[in-house]
């Protein structure tokens, strides 16, 4: 490219980055233009979860397999996270820094955490848990590779399928834990995600 047409794509990224900063201060609804039109440009600068802490100790990358997509409940369902199998009671460890922001018990996921990563971008799903580790509690912050859980079956895993359901999703302004749009955590735990 040449010199004129880096200055011109300079330009270009410097009027969207300002007319983006002028609408978050808008007063707009959540949904609304404003939230359509970041839609809509390309994500330059939007935060990446770049690789993760492997959630498992013990596992090593090599070892995941990818089962995004893949049929549940009778094929009704694609799958919407990576499972990462393990003796039940293996450590859980946070897969980068965040705060514990939900603590809840589901029909489908058993015993679950969700951790708001650090920026705010990104959720962080744990489910099928045995357990919490001790003292975890909403509002917590975490640091990257600390216990936060055990390896369990609860939940639709099946008796004695023990194994950690890890999911990750995107957040957008203003979403609650339960919300976002979901992103395959396989290449943030394989070592990939640098790459794309």
């Amino acid at each position: 490219m040449t010199k004129l047409g880096w200055t011109i794509l300079t330009v270009i990224l410097v009027a969207v980055s300002l007319f983006l900063s002028v609408l978050s201060f808008s007063s707009a609804p959540e949904g609304g233009f404003r939230d359509r039109v970041r839609q809509a440009l390309p994500s330059f600068g939007r935060a990446s979860p770049g690789v993760l802490v492997m959630p498992v100790a013990g596992v090593a990358r090599d070892a995941v397999t990818d089962s995004w997509g893949d049929a549940r409940g009778g094929g009704t369902r694609g799958h919407r996270g990576t499972d990462i199998m393990a003796p039940r009671g293996t450590p859980v460890v946070a897969a980068a820094d965040g705060r514990v922001e939900k603590l809840f018990q589901s029909d489908l996921g058993g015993t679950t955490i969700y951790i708001r990563s650090a920026d705010g971008h990104w959720i962080h799903y744990y489910a099928h848990l045995a357990g919490y580790a001790p003292g975890l509690h909403e509002g917590q912050v975490v640091k990257a590779g600390e216990q936060i859980a055990y390896v369990g079956d609860t939940g639709d895993a099946g008796p004695g399928n023990y194994h950690l359901h890890f999911g990750v999703q995107r957040m957008h302004g203003g979403e609650g834990w339960w919300q976002g749009e979901d992103v395959n955590p396989y290449p943030l735990l394989a070592g990939t995600a640098a790459r794309r």
